[in-house]
C-alpha cells in the first residue's frame, strides 16, 4: 500500500479511544444511521459538499440518513455525484489544519468507488477483517549489502519476527501522522506468492519515487481495527545511509 489515507495529524487519544470496544460499537451505530450498507458491504452516498486541501479531500455526504462528513486522499469530487466506500475510520471532534476548522465527526475512508467498483484511488478495497492490499508498481530496486528482499521476507516470515531487518526499496506511498506515525510502503520488484509491498512504520518522512534503505523490526499479524491489519510491519524504521 500511495498518496494519502491520512495525511494530517490524528488526536493519539482518539484513537486509543478507537480501539475501545464499547466505543467501536458507538461507530458502528453512527453509520448505520448515517447511511445504506448494501448487501455487498459497500455504502452508498451522494456528494452534498466539497472541500479541497493538499493532501485530503473532505465531502460532505448524505445517504439514506443525515448528512455527515468523509475524508478521503485527495481526488476530483463534484456535489452531485454518487460513490461507494467500505469501512473507514470515524473520528470525533477532528482539527484540520489546513482547513482551521473542527469537525464534530468525520469518516476517513481510504478509497472511494464508482457504481462500476473502480477504485478512485490506487489503494485498493478493504474490507473489515482483511489485510490493506496495495497495487503493484513497476520498480525493480537491486538489493544492497546486508539487506533482504521483499520476497525473502516474505517466504520467511517467522524466521525474521522479531529482529532487525535492512530492506531496500522505492516508496511507493508515503501516510503522515497517522496513531503517531508515519506510514512507508516500499516494492523493489520482487515477490512471493503475489505478496510484494511491505509496509513500513516511521518517526521520519520519504519521498513518494525515492529509492532508500531503511531498517526496522518486523513484527507480524498487526490488525488496527476497522479493516486495517497487515501481515507485516516493519517498525521502528529508520533510514540507513
Amino acid at each position: 500500500m500511495a498518496k494519502g489515507f491520512f495525511f494530517e495529524q490524528i488526536n493519539m487519544e482518539i484513537m486509543n479511544r478507537l480501539k475501545n470496544f464499547v466505543f467501536a460499537g458507538l461507530i458502528l451505530m453512527v453509520i448505520g444511521c448515517n447511511s445504506s450498507t448494501e448487501s455487498s458491504g459497500l455504502t452508498t452516498v451522494k456528494v452534498i459538499n466539497v472541500e479541497q486541501v493538499a493532501n485530503y479531500t473532505y465531502m460532505l455526504v448524505k445517504g439514506k440518513g443525515p448528512e455527515y462528513w468523509i475524508a478521503v486522499p485527495t481526488m476530483v469530487a463534484k456535489p452531485g455525484e454518487e460513490y461507494q466506500y467500505q469501512g473507514g475510520m470515524l473520528m470525533e471532534d477532528f482539527h484540520s489544519k489546513e482547513l482551521d476548522r473542527t469537525f464534530d465527526k468525520v469518516l476517513f475512508v481510504e478509497a472511494l468507488f464508482s457504481e462500476s467498483a473502480t477504485a478512485h484511488q490506487e489503494v485498493q478495497e478493504v474490507t473489515p477483517g482483511s489485510q490493506v492490499r496495495s497495487e503493484k508498481s513497476n520498480v525493480k530496486v537491486e538489493a544492497a549489502e546486508g539487506t533482504i528482499t521483499i520476497a525473502d521476507l516474505y517466504s520467511n516470515l517467522k524466521s525474521y519476527e522479531g529482529k532487525t531487518i535492512k530492506v531496500r526499496g522505492e516508496v511507493t506511498k508515503f501516510n503522515e501522522a497517522i496513531m503517531d506515525r508515519n506510514w512507508v510502503h516500499l516494492q523493489d520488484g520482487t515477490e512471493s506468492n503475489g505478496k510484494f509491498d511491505l509496509t513500513a512504520t516511521s518517526t521520519e518522512s520519504f519521498m513518494v519515487g525515492s529509492v532508500i534503505t531503511v531498517e526496522g523490526v518486523v513484527t507480524l499479524n498487526q490488525d488496527f481495527g476497522y479493516g486495517y491489519s497487515y501481515e507485516v510491519l516493519l517498525e521502528k524504521t529508520t533510514a540507513v545511509k
